[in-house]
């Protein structure tokens, strides 16, 4: 257990929590202190999520949320002001990422609408339904999780367009809570080891050496970043976006790599020609 106690009598929402980014920063929460909610469209991994962190000697709780339904999402809110007696943080972790076509033209209009509304509009639910209760909790902080696709290329458009979405969203709405008292922040990821890469260990492998530090990041590492923007750590930080990438947007190693291999071959060879 972390000896940090940041979130002493929180109340907590959390989409998407049942695995992965979700429920690590369910677990981080807990371990400071905060009563947790997760949420999940699927109640039976939450439920096994939640009574993980029971038996860790957390608060936990589970409930089913489909963020895509705005009568589950406002019934989730309720539930966590009801059982906690108060919201004082939401996150919005839940996504949908379909892969692309091979050719844009044969992308398809239902994967492309769902695409956005369980990642965008989802999001823009739950803090609809949850800022008035954070408001009220006189330190709210909501804390969305976006993506380096947002930011710049690493395919699957309409998943990129979602985040690139939610950094907008997450400004505006910043600007919006901020005299309430609310601050609005964001945590922009790059390859993260969750299930979504299960199998995948050869593709993590070959990702890690494209980034400066060496590894691929791992789901606490996203927790810690969303602990802190939560946290009155950040007391003065809204409408950020905040890159936990390893660098990879920072620095181009694979094309500093390619340019040093290519200037160590060049070298030698004139070496050669000269003896």
């Amino acid at each position: 257990m972390t000896a940090m106690r940041r979130f002493e009598g929180h109340g907590v929402l959390i989409t998407g929590a049942a695995r992965g980014i979700g429920a690590a920063t369910a677990r981080r929460l807990v371990e400071e202190g905060a009563r947790v909610l997760v949420t999940d469209v699927d109640l039976v991994a939450a439920e096994k999520t939640a009574g993980a962190l029971r038996e860790l000697g957390g608060h936990a709780e589970a409930f089913t949320c489909d963020v895509g339904d705005r009568t589950q999402v406002e019934a989730a809110v309720a539930y966590a002001v009801e059982a906690f007696g108060s919201l004082d943080v939401l996150v919005n972790n839940a996504y949908r990422c379909t892969p692309d076509a091979p050719l844009f033209e044969d992308e398809d209009d239902e994967d492309w609408a769902l695409d956005l509304d369980v990642t965008l509009s989802g999001a823009y639910r739950c803090s609809r339904a949850a800022l008035p209760h954070l408001v009220a909790s006189g330190r709210g902080a909501i804390v969305t999780i976006g993506s380096v696709n947002g930011i710049q290329d690493f395919g699957n458009h309409a998943y990129s367009a979602a985040k690139a979405g939610l950094m907008s969203l997450t400004r505006t709405l910043a600007g919006h809570a901020a005299e309430r008292g609310v601050r609005v922040n964001l945590v922009a990821p790059c390859t993260v080891r969750t299930t979504a890469w299960e199998g995948r260990d050869d593709d993590l492998a070959v990702a890690a050496g494209l980034y400066p530090l060496g590894r691929v990041g791992e789901p606490e590492d996203i927790a810690a970043a969303v602990a802190f923007l939560a946290s009155a750590d950040a007391a003065w930080i809204t409408g950020t976006t905040l890159r936990v990438d390893g660098g990879v947007l920072a620095v181009n190693t694979g094309f500093r790599q390619a340019i040093r291999f290519h200037g160590k071959d060049a070298e030698e060879g004139d070496g050669s020609e000269e003896g």
